[in-house]
């Protein structure tokens, strides 16, 4: 017993009862001049912070970063101050859950975010399911995931957005006469190739070669000879980065020059323009967003989270922050919205509000379908031209002509 207690137990009952009210009164006023933790709104984030897939977690989580900092800056939600809580799945499907579990379980989070992968976005949603905490993913794609019946699961992307405008592009741009398509053997690239090739054929468009290879692929001389024997003018690939890069420069070693080559993961940002220099030019990519290219009517949101992100980081952000910050965003806007219709913060009530959505941000106009995938998640398909991103399809936010057939290698 405290020292406190047992004086207050020595006395007569009455000033024992005096002393309790003064006790409680100090405790009531210290906690209004000094509001604790109890007072703040605990959101969990989820995302490969290590392993194979760090570099996109930590984007994701950046832009999560930046989306809660804004938020409290402007008062958080009714007042009460969002705390983030991030955890490192380790790229690894096994500690998602774990992480998730604990989030959940543990730390009691009201929502979760973050996520990339389908691999790991998966188990993250079943436990969200489980304990019924709302839960949007900054970066999914795969339809099976959307197909279960998870009505606390949503995703600000969905592979959709990347098979309408190259399907649009090659039809009513490129026009190929012999189209190749190349991907990974991962299950979103699976998907996207499959997706295309059905796409195209709905527009008497055929897909002359469709090759798979293996990500990380140490020489492509063999895919590139069976290319040029089958006399492929546009390419499209549905490789990585990495991929990318060593392909396109043993085009040029093998002098193989298509029309167009379209990578739509992993070609449209700064760092593959300066990895690569001149060999980027022509290229094609497609995203969502890029500082310069946003939904129109946002460009003002668009320069403050530029701003607030390049102020934090000290570089310009990239489409993968952006899928981060959206992500957030949805969450932020449905819990003010709970809070607005004076009803308490729970999984029940942020999921409805989600549900009901429509908000207008920098990547997209967002609202959910009834399987929580975005509504309006379209990619613009994008050149380098000159060593920058420009738009070139749908016509509609296009800001240049596509320059093609790109310059065989021996004329650039």
């Amino acid at each position: 017993m405290g020292m406190f207690a047992r004086r207050v137990q020595n006395l007569r009952p009455g000033y024992r009862f005096s002393c309790f009210c003064a006790a409680a009164g100090f405790m009531l006023l210290a906690a209004a001049v000094c509001p604790t933790r109890a007072g703040s709104l605990k959101i969990g984030e989820i995302s490969p912070l290590s392993g194979r897939l760090a570099k996109q977690g930590l984007e994701i989580d950046r832009g999560i970063q930046v989306a809660i900092d804004m938020a409290n800056r402007r008062g958080g939600v009714s007042g009460r101050k969002i705390v983030l809580l991030s955890r490192d799945d380790q790229s690894r499907p096994g500690v998602a859950i774990s992480r998730a579990e604990e989030l959940c379980s543990l730390k009691k989070v009201v929502a979760l975010t973050g996520g990339y992968v389908d691999a790991l976005v998966g188990p993250i949603a079943a436990v969200a399911q489980k304990y019924r905490v709302p839960y949007v993913a900054s970066a999914s794609l795969q339809k099976e995931l959307a197909q279960h019946r998870n009505r606390y699961f949503f995703r600000v992307s969905r592979l959709r957005g990347f098979i309408e405008p190259l399907c649009g592009s090659l039809t009513e741009q490129f026009k190929p006469r012999r189209l190749a398509v190349l991907y990974a053997a991962t299950p979103g690239a699976t998907e996207l190739a499959q997706d295309l090739r059905s796409c195209l054929a709905t527009r008497n468009i055929r897909v002359a070669m469709l090759e798979k290879f293996r990500p990380g692929t140490p020489d492509f001389t063999p895919l590139i000879l069976k290319l040029a024997a089958q006399k492929i003018d546009v390419v499209v690939s549905a490789g990585f980065t990495p991929d990318h890069m060593l392909m396109v420069r043993q085009f040029k070693e093998h002098h193989f020059s298509p029309k167009a080559y379209i990578g739509p993961f992993g070609i449209a940002s700064r760092r593959f323009v300066a990895a690569m220099g001149p060999n980027a030019e022509y290229l094609y990519g497609t995203c969502a967003w890029n500082p310069g290219i946003t939904m129109p009517g946002t460009e003002a949101a668009s320069k403050t989270f530029i701003r607030q992100f390049s102020e934090r980081y000290q570089h310009a952000p990239n489409t993968t922050n952006m899928h981060g910050y959206t992500s957030a965003m949805a969450l932020i806007a449905a819990m003010r919205s709970v809070a607005a219709a004076g009803l308490p913060l729970t999984g029940n009530h942020i999921r409805d509000a989600l549900s009901r959505l429509d908000m207008v941000l920098p990547m997209e106009h967002l609202a959910f379908d009834a399987h929580g995938n975005p509504l309006h998640y379209h990619h613009v398909v994008v050149q380098i031209q000159h060593g920058r991103l420009v738009p070139v399809f749908p016509p509609g936010r296009a800001a240049a002509a596509a320059i093609f057939p790109a310059p065989a290698w021996g004329k650039r």
